[in-house]
């Protein structure tokens, strides 16, 4: 993991250039302030997390889906304390969506991320469309636009590897949903500069028999052994495989070396091998998928035994398989850094939106406003044709979850258009919670006034409808102030990630001191291979030359 003194520099401005949302948690931060550290690392969705070392500095990234911003990048020195920087996708370009937005579940699946001649990248596999990269040399951005490297339907999981004789390659998994088979894993050679593929995929490994869905691929090399770190048996009840051999085409070896064994931490897999800037310590960074929460990051230890295999996690037993830890020493980087986790709560101070929200798809300039001098975010409603559920609109402003028990509060006054001086009918703005159920607190304009509002849907990715709950009459000239708390109601040690259920109770407050129960408790459910978000929004259900509007003071996320 050597790094010239040209690249080294670079990085070192690169990362003297960033600038993170970073703020100290109010319900969940892994540092303990001891030396030690608890996992999760970071308790939200993160999903299928990738980790690149540069000098002193780690960044990683993580699926995003039809999320946008996409592929976000995150920072930190310690392996525990991480800030989001950035995004690598600000739009997604037309020729690298398969499908109209939102598309739940669809574009960037698990990304990886590497540094090669001064440059960091980023591969992803879409199973519509094949192999997408963007490449930059400051990891907060901006990006180069992405390049198609390669068009094909079914391949996923890519990651990109550059060998010292100067080829290139690109391992990845496969969806069956699209490839039509799954277990196996691939390889593609590439051009040197990344940018397109040589020849023809080739299958360099079946896990059909011995380790079913394997995917996620990482290559690495270390001495004269070529490493793929790969994921098996699914995605909440998995174990972490190694595949080794003396060339990229295999033959391959193959190994467990990390599983649940007696914890209560299901699936531990699919991540990084990353090292201390030393070189002394190994670590391994993988996700825990928990249902509503979505995959979450845990950070185990890693050593390498005399066979040069490596163990992931602890190995009480002796038999080269580890198990995660939930508490562990920190890894030793030297230098002791500050607590700090990525942003959650936003007083919208800025001109630009915070990096915690994301969009159900490419955001439109007509959205919103951040109207950095009045301290608001106003958000603009908007009609999106065809579309009857909040499900199907990709104007909503949501960020993951941050913890198994949080409340989330926001100050709010809605403006709802008026026309030939009345409220124009069917407005409706709020706090939202989504995933395939979905529930919000919500003000609508009606012809007699404004209405606070309860809606909810069951099973969304199933077609289901909404329905509306409780309805009161409110004084639209007022600020509101919305909340929505949310408790983990799952079993004290799961076992995978169907034991990880949670509600969320809705309120609200006219002086933002008392405030009211509001409507029926949601059961929350994940999203498309996403856990379950929050967050704002504000639609309508025609189209006009103007719209009405919601101004949000301060979003809050609290215990």
């Amino acid at each position: 993991m050597f790094i010239g003194k040209k690249s080294v520099f670079a990085a070192m401005l690169a990362s003297c250039a960033l600038v993170s949302t970073a703020q100290i948690s109010n319900v969940w931060s892994p540092d303990l302030g001891n030396g030690e550290y608890k996992n999760p690392i970071i308790n939200a969705d993160y999903s299928d997390p990738d980790v690149v070392r540069v000098g002193d500095d780690y960044y990683m990234t993580a699926s995003s889906f039809c999320d946008i911003p996409g592929l976000p990048v995150l920072h930190s020195r310690d392996l525990v304390n991480w800030t989001l920087v950035g995004h690598a996708i600000a739009e997604m370009p037309e020729y690298a969506q398969a499908a109209p937005d939102p598309s739940h579940g669809n574009a960037v699946w698990a990304p990886a991320i590497r540094y090669h001649n001064g440059e960091y990248y980023i591969y992803y596999g879409d199973p519509d469309l094949g192999i997408f990269m963007t490449k930059t040399r400051n990891p907060a951005g901006p990006w180069e636009p992405l390049v198609w490297v390669h068009k094909a339907k079914g391949i996923i999981d890519t990651c990109p590897f550059w060998d010292e004789d100067g080829k290139a390659y690109i391992a990845h998994g496969y969806a069956g949903s699209r490839a039509g088979v799954k277990s196996i894993l691939g390889m593609i050679e590439m051009t040197p500069d990344g940018k397109s593929t040589i020849g023809q995929d080739r299958m360099i490994y079946d896990g059909h028999v011995e380790n079913p869905t394997i995917e996620g691929a990482k290559m690495y090399k270390r001495g004269d052994w070529y490493y793929i770190f790969s994921p098996s048996g699914g995605v909440a009840t998995g174990w972490q495989e190694v595949l080794r051999s003396k060339s990229p085409w295999g033959p391959y070896e193959v190994r467990n070396v990390m599983d649940q064994g007696t914890t209560d931490i299901n699936g531990p897999h699919q991540g990084a091998w990353i090292d201390t800037p030393d070189g002394k310590e190994d670590w391994f960074i993988h996700f825990q998928d928990k249902g509503p929460y979505g995959r979450v990051v845990h950070l185990q230890p890693m050593k390498w035994n005399e066979d040069g295999w490596p163990v992931i996690g602890v190995d009480p037993d002796g038999d080269g398989r580890g198990e995660p830890v939930l508490k562990y020493r920190k890894p030793n980087v030297g230098k002791t850094y500050k607590a700090v986790n990525p942003a959650e709560s936003d007083e919208f101070d800025s001109n630009t939106l915070g990096l915690q929200w994301q969009w159900k798809g490419n955001p439109s300039a007509l959205w919103y406003f951040a109207d950095a001098n009045e301290s608001k975010l106003r958000l603009f409603s908007h009609n999106t044709p065809g579309a009857e559920r909040l499900y199907d609109m990709p104007n909503l402003l949501l960020q993951k979850f941050p913890a198994h028990n949080f409340t989330a509060t926001a100050k709010v006054k809605f403006c709802p258009r008026v026309n030939n001086g009345k409220v124009q009918a069917g407005e409706l703005a709020g706090l939202i919670v989504m995933g395939y159920n979905y529930g919000t607190i919500a003000l609508e304009s009606r012809e007699d006034g404004i209405y606070l509002v309860n809606i909810d849907c069951e099973k969304a990715n199933k077609g289901g409808k909404e329905t509306r709950g409780e309805s009161i009459k409110i004084d639209g000239d007022k600020e509101l102030y919305l909340r929505v708390q949310v408790k983990y109601t799952g079993a004290k040690k799961p076992t995978e990630k169907a034991d990880y259920t949670a509600e969320a109770t809705f309120y609200y407050s006219l002086d933002g001191k008392k405030y009211t129960r509001f409507g029926k408790p949601l059961n929350v459910r994940e999203g498309h291979w996403i856990g379950a978000k929050f967050g704002m929004f504000c639609v309508r259900p025609w189209h006009s030359n103007d719209s009405g509007w919601l101004d949000i003071d301060w979003f809050r996320v609290t215990k």
